[in-house]
């Protein structure tokens, strides 16, 4: 699943701020200058009407990267930043909160340009600046997306332009309807993702060329891997950044069982019994092909269980739609292939079923995306449980597992109602 799905996916599904464990690190220019944190967004140089758009978010105090980032953002002089931030910990709704607050009302021309990898993500951003504008009347926003087509000579006159690279580009020099010159804030969100993404770095760097030395640029990225710490240096001087310490994925708060079994039938009846056992919270259970997901969802709902099915040929709405009612708790059963072995955290998840491992080209265990499936069951600090149902061959996978993470994965026989039920306790 491309990057720019997943990261679209989880911002439908973020209805309310992540709460992040993860330190944050700056590192600035000037290690002696004082650096600010706030703790209430009062405590900002907001307008009313953007503190009345931010109680709109559902924004009762600021995130953690808010926090450190907000100040740095709306300082004057204008600096210059670099943040890391995962998608639901509000870094949308604090560069929104930057562009709103450096557009002047009065001038009637584009001032703020942020840039994002595809045409859905740049509406995302359109919606969190309506939210949040919602009270500022008098600014206004224009999309450079596919679709929207103006005319040579067209006179803008809307203060903030969010678009894709290929599109503003095309304003610019063109249509040439966009004059980069008069930009004082240019934003680029989900910078990993233009990296990941043919031809969008080139693009962001031309239009960052035509930008006065005076512009303030902000940089966000979900990662901060060398690749995007090269692009950051190319084309922004003299940064602070903000960084994530990495996060340790640990197996420490999650036991860990297998099961073998001879067939896929007898794989079933095993999950079924699993099933039966841990009633408590909801099960996420992984397939490795899409087929095997379909089977296994058809199987359950003809047995009567409640179950939603999430694989790579839905549409990223459709995605974010299952995962959502699966967190209302409308389905007790999320059965997916991988596209939702990373990121997607459902607090109410305490189990984790592998109907079969995850396995690489080469026959070999994929551990990483292993880890990342069992993490599902230990996110927010709780404990976790996860099963793998296997079948006899691949038992010598199991033990690599083990071996690679330097961890016991205890036997468990299938037809031991006993031992699930005190497990289950």
């Amino acid at each position: 699943v491309p990057l720019a799905e997943l990261s679209l996916m989880n911002k439908l599904i973020h209805t309310s701020l992540v709460e992040s464990n993860q330190h944050v690190e700056i590192l600035q220019r000037d290690p002696k200058s004082p650096l600010f944190s706030i703790k209430t967004f009062e405590e900002l140089p907001l307008k009313k009407e953007l503190l009345h758009g931010v109680y709109m978010m559902g924004y009762n105090r600021p995130s953690k990267i808010q926090e450190q980032a907000l100040p740095l953002m709306l300082a004057y002089p204008p600096q210059n930043l670099i943040a890391q931030s995962q998608s639901g910990t509000g870094k949308t709704a604090a560069f929104v909160l930057a562009m709103l607050s450096r557009a002047s009302a009065n001038e009637k021309y584009p001032q703020c340009l942020c840039l994002a990898p595809t045409y859905e993500l740049a509406l995302q951003i359109g919606q969190v600046v309506r939210t949040i504008g919602k009270f500022c009347t008098d600014i206004k926003v224009n999309y450079a997306v596919r679709g929207n087509r103006v005319l040579k000579g067209t006179v803008l006159e809307e203060q903030i332009i969010i678009g894709t690279p290929g599109t503003t580009l095309d304003w610019c020099f063109k249509q040439r309807v966009l004059d980069l010159t008069k930009i004082s804030l240019f934003v680029l969100d989900e910078a990993d993702i233009m990296i990941d993404t043919q031809g969008l770095s080139c693009q962001s760097i031309r239009i960052h060329r035509a930008l006065p030395k005076s512009c303030q640029v902000l940089l966000f990225s979900a990662t901060f891997k060398e690749p995007v710490r090269a692009f950051a240096e190319r084309i922004i001087p003299d940064p602070i950044v903000i960084k994530l310490r990495e996060e340790e994925l640990t197996l420490g708060n999650i036991r860990q069982y297998f099961m073998v079994c001879q067939s896929s039938d007898e794989q079933y009846r095993a999950l079924c019994n699993l099933y039966g056992s841990f009633t408590i919270g909801q099960v996420m259970i992984f397939c490795q092909t899409r087929r095997l997901a379909d089977w296994l969802s058809g199987k359950m709902s003809r047995d009567g269980h409640q179950v939603a099915i999430l694989t790579a040929e839905l549409t990223v709405v459709q995605r974010a739609s299952v995962i959502q009612r699966f967190r209302e708790g409308k389905e007790k059963v999320l059965i997916a292939t991988n596209v939702c072995a990373r990121g997607i955290d459902v607090q109410q998840v305490t189990t984790v079923v592998n109907f079969g491992l995850p396995i690489d080209e080469g026959g070999e265990p994929d551990f990483e995306t292993y880890l990342h499936r069992i993490g599902r069951a230990g996110r927010f600090g709780h404990r976790g449980i996860a099963f793998s149902v296997v079948q006899r061959e691949t038992v010598g996978l199991v033990h690599k597992i083990e071996e690679y993470f330097q961890t016991t994965i205890k036997q468990l026989d299938p037809y031991d109602m006993d031992e699930l039920e005190r497990l289950a306790a």
